[in-house]
C-alpha cells in the first residue's frame, strides 16, 4: 500500500509518496526514474488520471526512504478547494443527540463548510481552542478526497470521483453554534469554521487501496480514553450519495475534500468538552491515526 502525504524537510513544505512507513519526496523520487510528478499533493489531485498510474508504478520500486516517525508531517493536503461537511450523518450519532429511531426518508442530507486555509492543520499540530467557547468538541470523520471534476453525477458512478481518503476531525465550538433567539437557531460558521479546526492526516490512502470505506471502522481518544468507536456502516446517507448530492449543489474540483459525518461518542450528550493541553487520537483503520494536541488561542 502507497499514500501521499506533506512533509516539513529541509527544503520545506515537500509532497512525498508514503511506501511501508517511509516518506520519499516526489519531485526527487521521479526524476531518478526519469518521469515528472507535481510538486505539492494538491497538483497532483489536479493531474490525478496521469498521476495515480506513476504513482503506484513508483511505490512498488520505491526503497531507502526517510522513516515517515522522524520527520514533522503536516496536513497531507494543505490547501483543499473546499471543505464540505456532512451534518448529523450516523443513525448512533443522531440517537446519542436525542433522536433515536429516525429513517433515512425522514433525514435531509445537508453540508456546511469550513475554510479551507485557516482550518486545516496536520497531525501533531497544535488545535487552538476559540476564545470564550465553554463547549469545545471533537468527532472523527472519514474524508474523501475529489480526484475529478464533478456536476451531476449519479449515486452509481460518484465513488469513481474520490481520489483517496484520510482521517478528519471536526472540532466544534458547540456554544457558538447555537442561536436560540434567532429564527435559523443554529450559525454554523460561528461552531465549526473556526482557525485550525479541521485536522487531516497522517495521509492519504489511495482509493484503489481503500476499497470498502462504507465499513471503515473509526475511533477516537481524549487522553488515552476511547470516546469514539464506530463504523461508516452507520452513515444514513452513504459516501456515494453525499458526492452526488453535492455534485448537485455544486462544482466538486480535484482537491476538494468531503467529511463524511461522525459516529456516536461525542461529548456534548454527557457535556464532556476539551481543555487546553488535551491529546486527542483519531484513527481509521486502513488509513492511520491523526493525533493532535488541544492549545488556547492567543
Amino acid at each position: 500500500m502507497w499514500a501521499l502525504t506533506t512533509a516539513e524537510l529541509a527544503t520545506g513544505p515537500t509532497a512525498c509518496l508514503v511506501v511501508d512507513g517511509a516518506l520519499h519526496p516526489l519531485v526527487e523520487l521521479a526524476a531518478a526514474h526519469g518521469v515528472a510528478l507535481p510538486d505539492t499533493v494538491a497538483a497532483v489531485f489536479a493531474d490525478w488520471a496521469r498521476c495515480e498510474p506513476v504513482l503506484a508504478k513508483l511505490a512498488a520500486g520505491a526503497a531507502d526512504g526517510r522513516p515517515a516517525s522522524e520527520a514533522t508531517l503536516l496536513a497531507p493536503l494543505r490547501y483543499p478547494g473546499k471543505i464540505l461537511c456532512a451534518g448529523a450523518n450516523y443513525y448512533d450519532h443522531m440517537a446519542e443527540m436525542g433522536f433515536p429511531g429516525i429513517t433515512k426518508e425522514s433525514q435531509r442530507l445537508f453540508f456546511f463548510m469550513k475554510p479551507p486555509r485557516n482550518a486545516i492543520v496536520g497531525p501533531g499540530a497544535t488545535v487552538l481552542m476559540p476564545r470564550g467557547t465553554q463547549a469545545f468538541d471533537w468527532e472523527v470523520e472519514l474524508a474523501a478526497v475529489i480526484g475529478r471534476t464533478a456536476r451531476h453525477v449519479s449515486v452509481d458512478e460518484a465513488l469513481s470521483y474520490i481520489a483517496g481518503y484520510t482521517v478528519a476531525i471536526d472540532f466544534s465550538a458547540r456554544d457558538f453554534n447555537k442561536a436560540p433567539e434567532q429564527f435559523y437557531k443554529l450559525d454554523w460558521v460561528a461552531g465549526k469554521a473556526n482557525d485550525t479546526c479541521c485536522p487531516i492526516g497522517p495521509w492519504i490512502v489511495p482509493a484503489a487501496h481503500f476499497p470498502h470505506p462504507q465499513s471503515a471502522r473509526l475511533r477516537l481518544s481524549v487522553n488515552g480514553e476511547l470516546k469514539q468507536d464506530g463504523s461508516a456502516d452507520q452513515m444514513i446517507f452513504s459516501i456515494a450519495e453525499q458526492v452526488a448530492r453535492a455534485s448537485e449543489i455544486m462544482t466538486l474540483d480535484p482537491g476538494d475534500l468531503l467529511l463524511t459525518g461522525t459516529p456516536a461518542g461525542v461529548g456534548v450528550p454527557k457535556q464532556t468538552f476539551l481543555k487546553v493541553g488535551d491529546r486527542v487520537d483519531a484513527e481509521i483503520e486502513g488509513i492511520g491515526k491523526l493525533s493532535v494536541t488541544i492549545a488556547g488561542e492567543a
